[in-house]
């Protein structure tokens, strides 16, 4: 079956998304959220079977990235407003309640949007982050991951870091990607697009600016951290950044949660298993 993807150019929260969509517009709504550096091509191989099995898939380019907008200041990438962003999608579409997915990035934002306005959200899918109370604690208590973190603080550092990583037509940033996986699980094609889509933004400010802005604009704190609806979290275990500890924690904070590990996935979960969390997602949001 081809799968037919449609672009559309959305303005939500005062900045302009370019989301794609696939699968018949009456289809159960699922919302897929990439993260850092990936934009919504980082769900390819989701959208294609969800879509294929009649669910309506939208998986926006986040602020920063791709072909959305790219706002300046640190501020303009704080996690409310990247919540903001997917309310307003969901309004702009008409959509009362979605399954929501996320990885990286994405995931914080999934978890901030599923804590701060739950009736929005039927299910929740979270691969490879944990719940944001689970990482501030490890990043306070946990040496190891403090090590593992030390990225984060590097990305602090005034336009040095943009500039480097943009180097060489972003061979750094590529570099990121193949260093932390498989070695089958970025094609060349997949860097090619990648390339392309720094290209688009104008560099990597806007992406790494979303580091900036949780150190610098940290996110009120729900009153209740805890999630009612049910969650799936889809750890890859060969993670180099996150530890697989901190799954079994924020499982801790969900009502109706599970956990999968896959033994042999980094970080790039949904690539590195594809088949496997199309599954998953498929069955749990049915």
């Amino acid at each position: 079956m081809t799968i037919l993807f449609e672009h559309a150019n959305i303005l939500t929260n005062g900045v302009n998304l370019h989301v794609v969509l696939a699968g018949p517009e009456n289809g159960r709504p699922v919302v897929l959220l990439h993260g850092f550096p990936e934009f919504w091509r980082g769900w390819l191989n989701q959208i294609e079977a969800l879509a294929g099995q009649g669910f309506r898939v939208m998986v926006p380019d986040q602020r920063g990235y791709n072909l959305s907008d790219v706002p300046r200041g640190v501020g303009n990438y704080s996690l409310e407003n990247l919540s903001a962003d997917v309310n307003g999608l969901l309004d702009h579409f008409g959509l009362e309640k979605v399954c929501l997915a996320g990885h990286d990035w994405g995931a914080a934002v999934a978890w901030n949007v599923a804590a701060r306005f739950p009736e929005r959200v039927e299910k929740l899918a979270i691969l490879n982050v944990p719940h944001p109370d689970v990482m501030m604690n490890f990043l306070r208590r946990s040496p190891r991951q403090m090590l593992k973190s030390w990225y984060i603080a590097f990305f602090q550092i005034p336009w040095l870091p943009d500039w480097l990583m943009s180097r060489g037509n972003f061979a750094p940033a590529l570099a990121l990607l193949k260093n932390s996986s498989l070695p089958t699980t970025f094609s060349a094609t997949d860097l090619q697009e990648y390339r392309l889509a720094y290209a688009n933004s104008q560099g990597l400010t806007g992406m790494i600016n979303w580091y900036r802005a949780i150190l610098r604009f940290p996110p009120n704190r729900p009153a209740n951290q805890r999630l009612q609806m049910p969650v799936r979290i889809l750890w890859g275990k060969r993670d180099v950044a996150l530890s697989a500890e901190m799954a079994v924690e924020s499982l801790k904070l969900c009502e109706r949660g599970e956990l999968f590990y896959f033994e042999n996935a980094t970080h790039w979960v949904q690539h590195d298993e594809a088949e496997a969390i199309s599954k998953h997602l498929l069955e749990f949001f049915a």
